[in-house]
Protein backbone atom coordinates (compact mmCIF):
# COMPACT_ATOMS: atom_id res chain seq x y z
CA UNK A 1 0.00 0.00 0.00
CA UNK A 2 2.64 2.26 1.02
CA UNK A 3 4.64 2.02 -2.41
CA UNK A 4 1.73 1.84 -4.31
CA UNK A 5 0.54 4.74 -6.41
CA UNK A 6 -2.53 7.39 -5.72
CA UNK A 7 -3.76 8.21 -9.23
CA UNK A 8 -5.65 11.17 -10.33
CA UNK A 9 -6.53 11.21 -14.07
CA UNK A 10 -3.13 10.28 -15.85
CA UNK A 11 -1.39 11.76 -12.75
CA UNK A 12 0.51 9.24 -10.57
CA UNK A 13 1.86 9.98 -6.62
CA UNK A 14 3.68 7.41 -4.35
CA UNK A 15 1.85 7.45 -1.45
CA UNK A 16 5.21 7.20 0.61
CA UNK A 17 6.76 10.52 -0.60
CA UNK A 18 2.87 12.17 -0.56
CA UNK A 19 2.87 11.48 3.41
CA UNK A 20 6.77 12.10 3.78
CA UNK A 21 5.98 15.52 1.95
CA UNK A 22 2.66 16.12 3.99
CA UNK A 23 4.02 15.12 7.35
CA UNK A 24 7.39 17.19 6.83
CA UNK A 25 5.42 20.11 5.93
CA UNK A 26 3.21 20.19 8.63
CA UNK A 27 5.47 19.83 11.90
CA UNK A 28 7.45 22.78 10.23
CA UNK A 29 3.97 24.98 10.20
CA UNK A 30 3.57 23.73 14.00
CA UNK A 31 6.63 24.28 15.16
CA UNK A 32 5.79 27.93 14.19
CA UNK A 33 2.70 28.45 15.99
CA UNK A 34 2.95 25.82 18.66
CA UNK A 35 5.20 24.83 21.96
CA UNK A 36 4.91 22.29 23.49
CA UNK A 37 7.90 21.88 25.96
CA UNK A 38 8.96 24.67 28.37
CA UNK A 39 12.73 25.00 25.43
CA UNK A 40 11.51 25.11 21.56
CA UNK A 41 15.49 22.44 21.60
CA UNK A 42 12.98 19.78 22.94
CA UNK A 43 9.67 21.01 20.52
CA UNK A 44 12.40 20.14 17.03
CA UNK A 45 13.59 16.86 19.02
CA UNK A 46 9.95 16.13 18.63
CA UNK A 47 8.34 17.10 15.78
CA UNK A 48 11.53 17.08 13.44
CA UNK A 49 13.08 13.73 14.48
CA UNK A 50 10.23 12.15 16.60
CA UNK A 51 7.44 12.44 14.50
CA UNK A 52 9.53 11.67 11.21
CA UNK A 53 11.27 8.14 13.10
CA UNK A 54 7.52 6.90 13.99
CA UNK A 55 6.55 7.42 10.68
CA UNK A 56 9.41 5.24 9.20
CA UNK A 57 9.50 2.63 11.56
CA UNK A 58 5.74 2.35 12.55
CA UNK A 59 3.83 3.74 9.77
CA UNK A 60 6.46 2.58 6.71
CA UNK A 61 7.92 -0.08 8.56
CA UNK A 62 11.75 0.95 7.41
CA UNK A 63 14.51 1.49 8.87
CA UNK A 64 15.67 5.10 9.77
CA UNK A 65 18.81 3.65 8.11
CA UNK A 66 17.23 4.34 4.88
CA UNK A 67 16.95 7.92 5.68
CA UNK A 68 20.85 8.50 6.68
CA UNK A 69 20.55 7.12 10.35
CA UNK A 70 23.74 5.20 10.18
CA UNK A 71 27.49 6.46 10.57
CA UNK A 72 27.40 5.76 6.70
CA UNK A 73 30.95 6.56 5.34
CA UNK A 74 32.96 8.07 8.00
CA UNK A 75 35.59 8.60 6.64
CA UNK A 76 34.57 10.79 4.18
CA UNK A 77 32.25 12.32 7.13
CA UNK A 78 35.26 13.22 9.34
CA UNK A 79 37.08 15.13 6.71
CA UNK A 80 33.85 16.85 5.57
CA UNK A 81 32.97 17.65 9.66
CA UNK A 82 36.49 18.75 10.17
CA UNK A 83 36.78 20.80 7.01
CA UNK A 84 33.43 22.60 7.61
CA UNK A 85 34.23 23.27 11.57
CA UNK A 86 37.57 25.41 9.88
CA UNK A 87 35.78 26.81 7.50
CA UNK A 88 32.32 27.82 9.77
CA UNK A 89 35.24 29.21 12.27
CA UNK A 90 36.70 31.44 9.90
CA UNK A 91 33.39 32.63 8.83
CA UNK A 92 31.49 33.53 11.69
CA UNK A 93 34.64 35.43 13.14
CA UNK A 94 33.46 38.09 11.41
CA UNK A 95 29.89 37.64 10.47
CA UNK A 96 28.60 36.73 14.01
CA UNK A 97 29.52 40.39 15.36
CA UNK A 98 27.57 42.15 12.32
CA UNK A 99 24.66 43.71 14.59
CA UNK A 100 22.08 41.32 13.74
CA UNK A 101 23.60 38.51 14.42
CA UNK A 102 24.51 40.53 18.02
CA UNK A 103 21.06 41.48 18.28
CA UNK A 104 19.79 38.05 17.98
CA UNK A 105 22.28 35.59 19.29
CA UNK A 106 23.36 37.44 22.42
CA UNK A 107 20.43 36.69 24.43
CA UNK A 108 20.59 32.88 23.72
CA UNK A 109 24.56 32.82 25.59
CA UNK A 110 24.68 30.69 28.47
CA UNK A 111 27.44 28.53 30.04
CA UNK A 112 29.17 26.47 27.41
CA UNK A 113 28.30 23.06 28.57
CA UNK A 114 25.07 24.30 28.93
CA UNK A 115 24.76 25.49 25.42
CA UNK A 116 26.39 22.25 23.76
CA UNK A 117 23.97 19.93 25.04
CA UNK A 118 20.65 22.69 24.55
CA UNK A 119 21.94 22.88 20.69
CA UNK A 120 22.51 19.23 19.97
CA UNK A 121 19.11 18.51 21.41
CA UNK A 122 18.01 21.68 19.26
CA UNK A 123 19.61 20.70 15.52
CA UNK A 124 19.50 17.05 16.28
CA UNK A 125 15.97 17.03 14.85
CA UNK A 126 16.63 19.81 12.59
CA UNK A 127 18.80 17.55 10.47
CA UNK A 128 17.33 14.51 10.26
CA UNK A 129 14.37 16.03 8.59
CA UNK A 130 15.91 17.96 6.04
CA UNK A 131 19.25 15.96 5.54
CA UNK A 132 17.92 12.70 6.29
CA UNK A 133 14.18 12.09 5.75
CA UNK A 134 14.05 14.48 2.80
CA UNK A 135 16.80 13.64 1.29
CA UNK A 136 16.68 10.42 1.20
CA UNK A 137 13.34 10.03 0.09
CA UNK A 138 13.52 12.25 -2.53
CA UNK A 139 16.48 10.70 -3.68
CA UNK A 140 14.87 7.88 -5.85
CA UNK A 141 12.43 9.99 -7.68
CA UNK A 142 13.95 13.54 -7.75
CA UNK A 143 17.61 12.58 -8.47
CA UNK A 144 20.06 14.93 -7.35
CA UNK A 145 17.50 17.80 -7.78
CA UNK A 146 16.88 16.30 -3.67
CA UNK A 147 19.79 17.98 -2.91
CA UNK A 148 18.61 21.24 -3.91
CA UNK A 149 14.93 21.01 -2.94
CA UNK A 150 15.70 19.63 0.65
CA UNK A 151 16.93 23.43 1.07
CA UNK A 152 13.89 25.35 -0.14
CA UNK A 153 11.95 24.21 3.25
CA UNK A 154 15.23 24.76 5.13
CA UNK A 155 15.49 28.26 4.17
CA UNK A 156 12.20 29.23 4.27
CA UNK A 157 12.15 27.55 8.08
CA UNK A 158 15.19 30.16 9.43
CA UNK A 159 12.44 33.05 8.56
CA UNK A 160 12.64 35.53 11.13
CA UNK A 161 16.54 34.61 11.97
CA UNK A 162 18.95 37.53 10.17
CA UNK A 163 18.40 38.46 6.84
CA UNK A 164 22.37 36.74 5.82
CA UNK A 165 21.60 33.89 7.79
CA UNK A 166 18.58 33.14 5.69
CA UNK A 167 19.60 33.79 2.49
CA UNK A 168 23.08 31.70 3.31
CA UNK A 169 20.98 28.77 3.42
CA UNK A 170 20.16 28.94 0.09
CA UNK A 171 23.54 27.66 -0.60
CA UNK A 172 24.60 26.40 2.35
CA UNK A 173 21.46 23.58 2.80
CA UNK A 174 22.53 22.26 -0.51
CA UNK A 175 26.33 21.71 0.72
CA UNK A 176 24.84 20.54 4.01
CA UNK A 177 22.47 18.10 1.45
CA UNK A 178 25.46 17.22 -0.70
CA UNK A 179 27.54 16.05 2.54
CA UNK A 180 24.57 13.22 3.68
CA UNK A 181 23.90 12.05 0.20
CA UNK A 182 27.62 11.33 -0.03
CA UNK A 183 28.47 9.97 3.25
CA UNK A 184 24.76 8.26 3.60
CA UNK A 185 24.31 9.81 7.21
CA UNK A 186 23.29 12.86 8.67
CA UNK A 187 25.21 13.05 11.26
CA UNK A 188 28.35 15.12 9.54
CA UNK A 189 25.90 17.66 8.37
CA UNK A 190 24.44 17.50 12.35
CA UNK A 191 27.97 17.75 13.60
CA UNK A 192 28.83 20.68 11.20
CA UNK A 193 25.62 22.67 11.67
CA UNK A 194 25.73 22.03 15.52
CA UNK A 195 29.33 23.89 15.88
CA UNK A 196 28.44 26.16 13.31
CA UNK A 197 25.52 26.95 16.01
CA UNK A 198 27.46 27.17 18.95
CA UNK A 199 30.66 29.28 17.87
CA UNK A 200 27.78 31.83 16.65
CA UNK A 201 26.53 32.29 19.77
CA UNK A 202 29.55 32.32 21.73
CA UNK A 203 31.17 34.99 19.25
CA UNK A 204 27.87 36.97 19.08
CA UNK A 205 27.72 37.12 23.08
CA UNK A 206 31.74 37.92 23.25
Amino acid sequence: MLNSFLKLENLQFQWKLVTIIIVSTLVIVIERYRTFFFDKAFDHLFLFLIIPIFLVIVIFREKPSMYGFQLGDWKAGLIFTVAGWVLTLILMTFVARLNDFRNYYSPQAEPVWQLIIRTAIDLFGWEFLFRGLLVFALLPICGPYAILLQAVPFTIAHIGKPELETISCIFGGPVLGYISWRTRSFLYPFLIHWFLSIITIVIAAS
